[in-house]
């Protein structure tokens, strides 16, 4: 059997995120992931939550045998299959039919320096649709900040990555916060993280 895609960050970054988690999230509700990647964050997340449902997502379908694995090796009741999402998309999921529920918290941990600048846009107006009144949209990665010195380790990441592909790079919070703002979200929680990345967490305005 070949080994399941593994993500080093993913799993360094998964305790320090869920210690947070476990702040900000009320006792149970439902979270929706954006951009699950391997599905190591879903895992261990609905693992620790358990009173918390999971609905994993990616842009990539041929990720989904992977996340499904992990999902079985866990026997997680809490999570579902993961399904097609392109954040730009005008309805999500990209196929079958459209979410019916409103999401308690929409997490999505290192998607926007590694995606388009209007895939920005597009988490945040999704947020506005499909996060309940009360719900939180929580982003993880690594930012650049007004005012706020940028370790060197994320000036040689941003430069690697806009070689990679011009179009990708680290975004600035910000920035961030304004496209959020657009559609009626604030940042309510800046928490300082590992390696140089920040957890924030936005909330409805009022």
């Amino acid at each position: 059997m070949n080994p399941l895609p593994y993500s080093a960050p993913a799993d360094r970054n998964k305790q320090p995120i869920l210690d947070v988690l476990r702040t900000v999230l009320p006792a149970h509700g439902s979270a929706l992931e954006i951009a699950s990647g391997t599905g190591q964050h879903v895992t261990w997340f609905a693992a620790a939550l358990p009173q918390w449902t999971w609905q994993p997502t990616d842009a990539d379908a041929a990720l989904f045998p992977a996340i499904a694995e992990r999902i079985a090796q866990e026997a997680l009741p809490n999570v579902r299959p993961p399904v097609l999402l392109d954040v730009t998309a005008p309805r999500w999921p990209s196929d079958g039919p459209e979410f019916a529920q409103r999401f308690d918290a929409i997490f999505c941990a290192n998607m926007l320096h590694i995606a388009p600048w209007p895939c920005c846009a597009g988490l945040m107006q999704g947020a506005a649709r499909y996060l309940a009144p009360q719900g939180l949209l929580v982003t993880y990665g690594p930012y650049l900040e007004d005012e706020v010195v940028t370790a060197p380790g994320n000036l040689s990441f941003d430069a690697s990555l806009k070689a990679r592909d011009p179009a990708w790079g680290l975004r600035r919070r910000e920035h961030v916060e304004a496209e959020a703002k657009r559609v009626g979200l604030v940042l309510r929680q800046r928490h300082a993280m590992p390696a140089n990345n920040l957890l924030l967490v936005f909330t409805r305005q009022g």
